[in-house]
C-alpha cells in the first residue's frame, strides 16, 4: 500500500519509477519550445498550430502541422545515462530518402564546460513505441541538455528517464522572442539525418535563441491564413522561405500582400525574404535553371517594390549558393543533406544577426 501511495504521489508530478529504477519525467510538466502560441487550445499537445487552425489553414497544412518539427525540450541532470520514452503519431518511421533517425528520432545535445552545444546521441526508432536508453557512460557532472523532436512524424507523449539517484530539472521554455521560419519541406527538415541538423535548429544553437519551425512539406506558399498565426506571436524576426513551393506567378501575387500583412500587425519586427535554393543538378537541367531564374527575379521585384513602399526592417538572402556551389549539398537534388543544411545556416547567420541587432540594440 505504501509503494502504491508513493507511485501515485510521483505520478501527479509526471514522475514514474519503473522496475529498473529509472525515473520518468513527462515533458508536458515543464513545457517545450517550438510550439507557436503555446497557451492556445490544441487538439494534441505536440501539434505545431493551435486547434483553431483546423479548417482555417488548408487541409494539407493542418495535417503537416501535426508533425513535431522544430520542437525542443531542455533539462538539467547529472545522470550518467539518459532514457527516452515516446510514441509516434504515424507508423511510417522513415522515407526512401530520409532515415528513421531524422523522420522519427529524438536527437540529444548537451552544453560542454564552455557552454557550447554539442551532439550526444539520437534514437534509432523501428516502431511507433520507442522506449530506449539513448546514452550511457556519460562523464560525471551536471549539465544542460536539449532534445529535438522528430521532423516528419508527430509525438503523442515524451518522457525523459534518468536513474533514481540522479538529479533532474526540467527547464521551462525561454522567454526571449523566437525566430519564426515559414517555409517548405526544406524548412520542415527534409532530408536531415537527425532533427538537430536542420538549419533552423543549428541557428537556434548558434544564436542561443528559441526557434519556431513552420515548414510545411509541399505547402509553404505564402498563405495569408498561415501569416495570421505568425503575426500573433511576437517574434524576434520572421523568415519567409517559401519559393521552393511556388512559381514566379505565385510570388508576384502573394509576396507583397504577405509582407504588408505581417508589417501591419508587427510594425517593427524584421522580415527576411529568402530566394529559392537551386537544385544541385540545375547546371545540367535547363528547364530547372530557368524555373529558379524566374523565381529569383520575381522575389527581387517584390523586394524592390516593398522597399519603394517604405517597408522598414526588410532583408534578403540570395539563393544561388545556399547549398554551396559544388553540387554536393542535397540528398536528391532538391532537399538538403546535412552538408546543405550547415551551408544554409552559415548563409542565414549574418543576416539574422544584423536583423535582430537593429531592433534589440
Amino acid at each position: 500500500m505504501l509503494a502504491l501511495l508513493v507511485l501515485v504521489q510521483t505520478s501527479i508530478f509526471g514522475q514514474d519509477t519503473d522496475a529498473s529504477g529509472v525515473v520518468w519525467h513527462d515533458v508536458q510538466d515543464w513545457g517545450i519550445e517550438g510550439r507557436i502560441l503555446p497557451k492556445h487550445e490544441r487538439q494534441r499537445w505536440f501539434d505545431r498550430l493551435p486547434a483553431s487552425a483546423d479548417g482555417k489553414v488548408t487541409k494539407n497544412v493542418w495535417n503537416l502541422s501535426r508533425d513535431s518539427a522544430g520542437m525542443m525540450v531542455r533539462f538539467k541532470t547529472d545522470a550518467q545515462e539518459i532514457h527516452v520514452h515516446y510514441r509516434l503519431k504515424d507508423s511510417g518511421i522513415a522515407m526512401p530518402h530520409m532515415p528513421a533517425t531524422g523522420v522519427s528520432g529524438v536527437d540529444l545535445y548537451a552544453k560542454d564546460k564552455d557552454g557550447v552545444w554539442k551532439w550526444v546521441q539520437v534514437t534509432r526508432p523501428t516502431r511507433q513505441d520507442v522506449k530506449t536508453k539513448i546514452i550511457s557512460g556519460l562523464t560525471l557532472g551536471e549539465r544542460e541538455y536539449a532534445a529535438y523532436l522528430p521532423l516528419y512524424n508527430g509525438v503523442e507523449y515524451l518522457k525523459i528517464g534518468v536513474p533514481k539517484n540522479a538529479s533532474f530539472e526540467g527547464l521551462k521554455p525561454r522567454d526571449s522572442k523566437p525566430i519564426i521560419f515559414y517555409g517548405t519541406s526544406i524548412t520542415h527538415g527534409a532530408c536531415a539525418s537527425r532533427p538537430g541538423m536542420v538549419h533552423t535548429a543549428i541557428l537556434g544553437r548558434w544564436l542561443d535563441r528559441p526557434v519556431v519551425n513552420l515548414g510545411f512539406s509541399g505547402n509553404g506558399k505564402m498563405h495569408a491564413e498561415v501569416a495570421d498565426y505568425l503575426t500573433e506571436t511576437d517574434a524576434a524576426v520572421y523568415v519567409i522561405d517559401c519559393l521552393p513551393n511556388m512559381s514566379a506567378g505565385d510570388v508576384e501575387k502573394r509576396c507583397v500582400p504577405l509582407v504588408k500583412q505581417i508589417r501591419s500587425a508587427r510594425p517593427d519586427t524584421p522580415i527576411i525574404l529568402v530566394e529559392d535554393r537551386r537544385n544541385t543538378n540545375d547546371w545540367i537541367l535547363p528547364s530547372r535553371r530557368a524555373h529558379h531564374d524566374k523565381n529569383h527575379a520575381a522575389l527581387k521585384a517584390a523586394y524592390k517594390e516593398l522597399k519603394q513602399l517604405g517597408i522598414k526592417n526588410l532583408y534578403y538572402i540570395p539563393g544561388d549558393t545556399l547549398y554551396g556551389d559544388d553540387t554536393e549539398g542535397a540528398t536528391d537534388g532538391s532537399h538538403a543533406s546535412d552538408l546543405g543544411f550547415m551551408r544554409q545556416a552559415e548563409a542565414f547567420l549574418p543576416v539574422l544577426k544584423d536583423a535582430i541587432s537593429q531592433v534589440e540594440d
